[in-house]
């Protein structure tokens, strides 16, 4: 039911408007990174789902928690049951939109710096976010990738007093995406 709910919610954003060019993938990259003296925790998901309408700039990411996948199966489990609670929180989304469009050509290619700022929710927790991201348009296709750092407090992740000095309070995210046009 999840899925379907999700998916329709995508399906709306991209019939939402008839002129607009949308652009989306089902295969996003998005991993996070956290470095302490004590450990270094890092992990991928390669099935992330976004939407990007070119003529305005809006994009929505969504991602399923429990699609991450981490090097020792160990941090898996303690990653989604005891800090995300994946079953409670399943997802995390970003909408917002690029807010200089003025620098990007989307229709044109070329590499082009885009400010990006919208909200971001992690953990049933919604905060607003910026960041810059790069967008690469080559032959009808765009690929997007940003870096930037989340506080896991603000997002009321509790690290247990135990463990705390391994895990970084402030948690590297990067998202690379592939986007090719939607066709209806």
């Amino acid at each position: 039911m999840k899925k379907i709910l999700f998916s329709l919610t995508f399906l709306a954003f991209l019939l939402g408007s008839a002129n607009a060019q949308k652009y989306f993938t089902r295969n996003g990259n998005i991993s996070f990174y956290s470095d302490t003296p004590l450990e270094k925790i890092e992990a991928k998901n390669s099935s992330a789902t976004s939407v990007l309408d070119s003529e305005s700039g809006k994009m929505e990411f969504a991602v399923l928690i429990k699609g991450f996948q981490f090097p020792k199966s160990l941090m898996q489990e303690h990653f989604n049951e005891n800090y995300m609670e994946s079953s409670k929180y399943p997802k995390a989304l970003f909408k917002g939109g690029i807010t200089n469009m003025d620098a990007v050509n989307f229709k044109k290619d070329g590499e082009y710096t885009a400010n990006i700022k919208g909200e971001l929710t992690i953990h049933g927790v919604t905060q607003p976010k910026e960041a810059t991201g790069t967008y690469i348009v080559k032959d009808g296709k765009i690929k997007a990738t940003s870096n930037f750092m989340i506080a896991i407090a603000d997002y009321g992740i509790e690290v247990p007093g135990v463990v705390k000095d391994n895990i970084a309070k402030e948690v590297s995210i990067k998202v690379e995406m592939d986007y090719e046009a939607f066709k209806k």
